[in-house]
């Protein structure tokens, strides 16, 4: 019987393809580098077909080093990260460069939406804040000052929806992608036309796609997709779900007493409502695909790719040292960290290098000639994890807020202990780390393994392909400590906000409702 299943997860800078068994245990995973380019300040675009490129080299991987017959793989589903776009003309044909999440050239024309109005009128249709990568705000920006890019458009696609047309020819979306572009009225699960038409994009409203449920089948492997990726013509293709909700589906978040943590590109925290939240209005809303709920996320990008920055530029000659040993620098960095947790220190970091409130970049402060490279990782994990405090701490502070009382953690962080217990310590909640690595993939297989009935939800995939992998409880001495900590961030935060030149990349202040 074919019951393997293939996630495809292209996030911010590696496309990952995972093979499944109908368990949700991973099989055979392959990387390939999903490499984005920087031509103005502030800007970040890719190349869609590298991107597929890559994507097809992956899944041809993975089939070969896992030894898989084709006929075996029972579905494939694409996921990829939310926002941002890709265009394509009617044949099909790339347009321009796709846009990542974090581009920030449309910083401008929201300022001017929130002066005459239209701002917040449009956050009020599509009940989430409007922020510089919304697919949103940047067919505004295309709208004024590229309209030969309008002209040449048939379609504006997300970015698992590009690899999936790639796969099958399909033209479609899902309820979570159309709300994370903020396109979507998320409480009718339509289209929000008259807000998007009162905000001068109505010539865009014809190019947006189809939506339909993330658990159907939306199309299947063409020959020309099967000659690229070796996978067998005629294979059924899931229309799947953004990168947030699938880490959040493989995490195990289906309750509204859950709180679910993404650590990554942005830190990424959200709650799930038998509403949409109005109050405090979230950065990111969507219908969630289990239960008929509503994911409510607020992201800023203050997470674990300050750590990545830190490495790569920083800790190359550590990083090689650790790949001859057979190790990965971040396995380095969390045994380091742990050697320091209880020295005293009074190194901070503010996780700000991708932008912080009002423009304020990053900072390490309070070193002394006494402070080891442990000492800084220390400050760099706290400063991280204290990021993602703040955003709790604003979600959860409205009237409206869930309450929940405990949490789940996925993305790079979930992978450290040491890591893993900071973040149960800092936000005061249990915290589980579910079993797998790929979670992005997974949530995508999972989508598949619906739609090609081996369960019959996304509920029941979730009981059937997730399991708990650890526990971790808060620590009352180091929550104590942490607390303070978090005191001190702030107002460091804000005794170092203003006079500074804007970063060219989304900040915490561009996000309307998040955290400043």
């Amino acid at each position: 019987m074919s019951d393997l299943l293939l996630g495809i997860d292209a996030g911010g800078t590696m496309v990952k393809v995972t093979l499944f068994d109908a368990a949700g245990e991973e099989v055979a995973c392959e990387h390939r580098p999903n490499r984005m380019t920087f031509p103005r300040p502030g800007w970040t675009e890719r190349d869609p077909d590298a991107m597929w490129r890559g994507a097809a080299e992956a899944v041809k991987a993975v089939i070969g080093k896992s030894g898989t017959d084709p006929r075996d793989i029972a579905a494939v589903t694409p996921s990829g990260y939310g926002a941002g776009l890709f265009l394509v003309d009617a044949d099909g044909a790339v347009v321009r460069p796709g846009l990542g999440s974090t581009d920030s050239r449309a910083l401008g024309l929201i300022e001017d939406w929130r002066r005459d109005g239209v701002g917040p009128r449009l956050s009020d249709a599509i009940l989430q804040a409007i922020w510089p990568g919304q697919t949103t705000a940047l067919l505004g920006w295309f709208q004024r000052h590229e309209p030969e890019t309008l002209a040449r458009t048939a379609h504006v696609l997300a970015c698992k929806d590009f690899l999936r047309y790639r796969l099958t020819g399909d033209i479609s979306t899902d309820p979570t992608d159309a709300g994370c572009a903020g396109t979507l009225d998320v409480a009718k699960g339509a289209y929000a036309l008259e807000a998007l038409r009162e905000a001068g994009l109505g010539a865009w409203v014809s190019r947006l796609p189809e939506i339909g449920a993330a658990t159907e089948i939306a199309g299947r492997i063409t020959p020309e997709a099967a000659a690229e990726t070796g996978l067998l013509a005629g294979t059924p293709v899931a229309r799947g779900v953004y990168d947030v909700v699938g880490c959040s589906l493989a995490s195990g978040l289906r309750h509204a007493d859950q709180l679910g943590v993404v650590a990554g590109t942005f830190s990424i925290n959200s709650t799930l409502h038998a509403r949409p939240l109005l109050d405090p209005r979230p950065t990111l809303q969507c219908p969630y695909p289990v239960g008929g709920l509503y994911l409510a996320t607020i992201a800023t990008p203050t997470s674990a790719s300050n750590l990545e920055w830190l490495c790569k530029t920083m800790l190359q000659a550590e990083a090689d040292r650790a790949l001859a040993a057979g190790r990965s620098i971040y396995e380095v960095c969390s045994d380091l960290v742990e050697q320091a947790l209880d020295r005293e220190s009074g190194a901070m970091f503010l996780p700000y290098l991708f932008g912080g409130p009002d423009g304020m970049p990053g900072a390490l402060v309070g070193l002394t000639a006494g402070a080891s490279l442990a000492d800084v990782l220390r400050a760099v994990f706290e400063g991280i994890t204290l990021a993602h405090r703040t955003d709790v701490d604003f979600l959860l502070g409205g009237p409206q807020s869930a309450r929940p009382t405990r949490a789940v953690l996925a993305g790079g962080p979930s992978k450290s202990n040491v890591w893993s217990q900071m973040f149960a310590d800092a936000i005061g909640l249990p915290m589980t780390v579910a079993n797998g690595s790929e979670f992005g993939a997974k949530g995508a297989a999972m989508c598949g393994a619906v739609a090609v009935g081996l369960r019959p939800d996304l509920d029941a995939a979730m009981t059937a392909m997730t399991r708990v992998a650890r526990s971790y409880q808060p620590d009352a001495r180091r929550a104590e400590r942490l607390g303070r900590q978090h005191d001190r961030y702030l107002q460091m935060s804000r005794r170092l906000s203003g006079g500074w030149t804007p970063v060219p990349a989304p900040t915490a202040a561009s996000f309307a409702g998040a955290p400043a």
